[in-house]
């Protein structure tokens, strides 16, 4: 009796080696951000355009070859997208700023490099429209708050790294330098807006306003870090006359 052919068994659907389901769930994740990018960068050049109420979602999500359902997913609200397309925005802004300001050999040309930067953009105008909203929507505060806490922090650590490398004196703390500058930007950018100033003009006031931050350090002085004060003057005086003595 002939013995019937053996079939070879079919490998089933289960032994066939499945995606790796990290590299789907990176894959994915990496999608959203792009996405989520996306729509930041088409959000921030309609709402500077337009403004919050001329600017639609249909529009944004147009501008960012993504669909409407995509902004509230990634952001519930189009005031939401406002304001963390401001947030963003501004510290794009304060990263140029201080890349630019890293070039500058003495604290005049180092406040002027920061200046210049910040009042050659609408970034800032931008980011003070979000301020005034979030009175409204308290509950978009908190990503204001880290915004603000960041630029002052990031400004702190450029400026005291400047005085640190230069060894200039700064005529207040670097951490108060740092928020006074900002919140000197802010308040001539709104009100030059309001004005219709140029930015030739807004950059001017701003330099007036600041004023002198910091001045270079006197030859043979090897302090790396001085606060140029009554109290340091006094104690400076009272160590000259002892050494005189």
């Amino acid at each position: 009796m002939a013995r019937k052919p053996v079939k070879k068994s079919v490998q089933t659907a289960s032994k066939v080696p499945a995606g790796d389901p990290k590299h789907a769930a990176r894959a994915t994740r990496s999608a959203g951000r792009k996405t989520r990018s996306s729509l930041l960068d088409g959000a921030s050049r309609l709402f500077k355009e337009r403004g919050l109420a001329g600017a639609s979602i249909s529009d944004i999500a147009a501008a960012a070859d993504a669909f409407p359902s995509q902004i509230t997913y990634y952001f519930r609200t189009k005031e939401a997208l406002f304001v963390e397309a401001a947030c963003r925005d501004m510290l794009y802004v304060a990263r140029e700023a201080e890349g630019a300001a890293l070039k500058a050999d003495t604290p005049r040309d180092y406040t002027r490099a920061l200046v210049e930067s910040v009042t050659a953009t609408d970034s800032v105008a931008f980011f003070a429209e979000a301020l005034t909203l979030t009175r409204r929507r308290q509950d978009l505060a908190p990503l204001v708050e880290r915004t603000i806490e960041r630029l002052h922090g990031e400004g702190l650590r450029a400026y005291a790294g400047q005085i640190e490398r230069h060894g200039w004196n700064t005529l207040r703390d670097p951490d108060t330098t740092s928020r006074r500058f900002w919140a000197v930007a802010i308040g001539v950018m709104v009100e030059g807006y309001a004005m219709g100033r140029s930015p030739d003009e807004l950059c001017s006031e701003m330099l007036r306003v600041l004023g002198e931050q910091a001045t270079t350090k006197p030859v043979g002085d090897s302090a790396h870090l001085h606060l140029v004060g009554e109290r340091d003057a006094s104690r400076s005086s009272s160590s000259e006359a002892e050494t005189s003595s």
